[in-house]
């Protein structure tokens, strides 16, 4: 059954502060896109599944009581000191800056970089109930919001690509588990100009040999080939999971250097 829409407009922190949340006793040992919660919202408990978007974006305040107030996200503030470093040191005005956001959400990513000085973000998530709660939740922050797949999307979603150039590009938890595969992933990146700045996090395992996701070969690829010019990476804990266990991810900054072939996303 799905959760009731709630009416659009402000008042997110009361939102927040309206739900309640249950989480599953500890050792369920659940994989990390299997996380769930029992949610209390207009009166009722249901369980949801984190990672089912939709779902989630559907309820005001749930993502951030859920991945911030209660496992501790730390993520979008973590990029955007690390740009802010980098930035800094290279002499460059934030404020010159137009992202594209990727796997935006409904704009925590793109609020935590609206508070080091960037001023322009275009949104790109594959859910329009993501474009409808960040424009519900932090109504103006994006000049426009791209919804759909980065590899098929209709004309009149492309052209808010292809009409803006892109000074940077952000990609904060979002990549791997099915919901930005590297097509995707090279897709944003290849639309930044060359010479932009480049800031994701990643899943520490994801960047590991065993890594079946497809970053491992590729990003090590970019690097080693000149595609992509490291400023710098770090490892940090980006939320607890259910089991209260730290989730390591790794932030990179980097200068994008030239465009990913497309052969390397083939096979």
């Amino acid at each position: 059954m799905s959760i009731a829409t709630p009416a659009s407009g402000g008042g997110l922190e009361r939102a927040i502060e309206s739900l309640e949340i249950a989480l599953p006793p500890a050792g369920h040992g659940l994989a990390q896109d299997e996380e769930w919660a029992i949610v209390h919202h207009r009166g009722v408990w249901r369980q949801v599944r984190l990672h089912d978007y939709p779902e989630v974006f559907r309820v005001q305040g749930l993502y951030e009581k859920w991945v911030y107030d209660v496992l501790g996200c730390q993520s979008p503030q973590k990029i955007a000191a690390l740009l802010q470093g980098a930035l800094r040191e290279q002499g460059v005005d934030p404020g010159s800056l137009r992202v594209l956001d990727l796997g935006a959400g409904n704009g925590c990513v793109a609020e935590a970089l609206r508070e080091i000085g960037i001023g322009e973000f275009v949104g790109v998530d594959l859910h329009p109930e993501a474009a409808m709660a960040a424009e519900r939740d932090r109504p103006g922050l994006y000049q426009d919001y791209v919804v759909g797949d980065l590899t098929d999307l209709p004309a009149s979603e492309e052209s808010k690509l292809t009409e803006n150039t892109f000074h940077a590009m952000a990609s904060v938890a979002a990549l791997g588990f099915g919901d930005i595969p590297p097509q995707v992933f090279a897709r944003a990146y290849n639309e930044t100009e060359d010479g932009g700045w480049i800031a994701f996090t990643i899943k520490r395992d994801f960047l590991l040999a065993r890594d079946d996701s497809g970053f491992f070969g590729l990003i090590r690829r970019m690097i080693d080939e000149g595609v992509l010019e490291l400023t710098s990476r770090q490892t940090y804990v980006h939320r607890r999971s259910t089991d209260g266990d730290p989730l390591e991810y790794v932030a990179v900054i980097g200068r994008k250097l030239g465009a990913i072939p497309e052969p390397w996303l083939i096979g």
